[in-house]
């Protein structure tokens, strides 16, 4: 019997990640019940209970955690175990900057898994917004502090690219969006850039009608802040990279060692674009911009 551990900012078993990293376990061969336990703990966006609940996890004999999405993930990880096999999927820090494994080929230790670049990605996304919309120079940022790293890169990007941006800070869930965006200038109003973390991506249906009501033109992390509303999205699929921390899991539980096993990053990025978001809120998204998208959504 395979126990895995796994925690998640939203309330369990209605998490995405915990839905698709299931079902790829299901298309490798784990029976829940059977040869294979999935434990899952929800903290309903409380991120202060990540050590607790990897103990927890600890405490029921996980042979594997999987550190999804913020820092603080893996940090409780490694605070509640030295032995214990890790797969973290680095969604918002880089593990190599910070030192917790040795290089991508051979991460040493007891830590492999992905690492995905959202610092890198979230400057990218800000260039996307200058594309389509050059004529506005003055962006708000919503972000937190699991996504704090991404909005210092965003600042120390935007001067280049002729931006004047506005962050708001979001400090204890659950976030009031219209409250916040209530306290930018007046002139940053019209183009919304929001930080990926995980209490965002759990909000993402409440973005995206948000963006909606305040008639506000918004880019994201992933392409299901899209699908609930939002205007345009870019980067990796969030189902591969679930998905594939399982490929770990299954890699481990037949005999392979975390260091020994490379940390992997995402080389495919989706340019996603919401044409009825873009029609309702009477925005023409340049032909640039549309033919270099992955997928429009009418």
């Amino acid at each position: 019997m395979l126990r895995v551990g796994i925690v998640s900012p939203a309330p369990p078993r209605s998490s995405p990640p915990f839905t698709w990293i299931d079902s790829r376990f299901r298309e490798l061969g784990f029976i829940e019940g059977q040869n294979f336990t999935l434990d899952f703990v929800g903290l309903d966006g409380h991120i202060d209970r990540y050590y607790a609940a990897m103990r927890d996890l600890v405490t029921r004999k996980a042979d594997v955690l999987i550190a999804f999405g913020p820092e603080v993930a893996l940090k409780a990880a490694m605070a509640a175990t030295t032995v214990i096999p890790i797969v973290m999927v680095a969604i918002d820090y880089d593990p190599l900057e910070r030192g917790y494994i040795k290089n991508l080929a051979r991460p040493g230790g007891t830590i492999t898994g992905i690492f995905l670049q959202q610092i890198e990605l979230a400057v990218k996304r800000l260039q996307l917004l200058k594309e389509a919309f050059p004529d506005s120079n003055a962006v708000t940022i919503f972000w937190d502090e699991p996504s704090a790293p991404q909005w210092q890169a965003l600042q120390s990007a935007a001067p280049s690219l002729g931006l004047d941006l506005a962050g708001i800070e979001f400090t204890a869930p659950p976030y009031d969006y219209d409250a916040a965006f209530a306290k930018a200038p007046a002139n940053h109003r019209r183009v919304l850039g929001v930080c990926n973390s995980p209490v965002f991506f759990n909000d993402r249906a409440s973005l995206g009608k948000f963006t909606l009501r305040s008639r506000i033109a918004s880019i994201f992390a992933w392409r299901e802040w899209v699908e609930a509303g939002g205007l345009i999205s870019y980067g990796p699929s969030f189902i591969g990279i679930a998905k594939h921390a399982a490929n770990y899991v299954d890699r481990i539980a037949r005999g392979a060692k975390p260091a020994d096993l490379p940390v992997e990053q995402p080389t495919k990025f989706e340019l996603v674009i919401n044409l009825g978001t873009a029609k309702t809120l009477g925005l023409d998204i340049p032909a640039s911009i549309l033919a270099r998208a992955d997928e429009v959504i009418e």
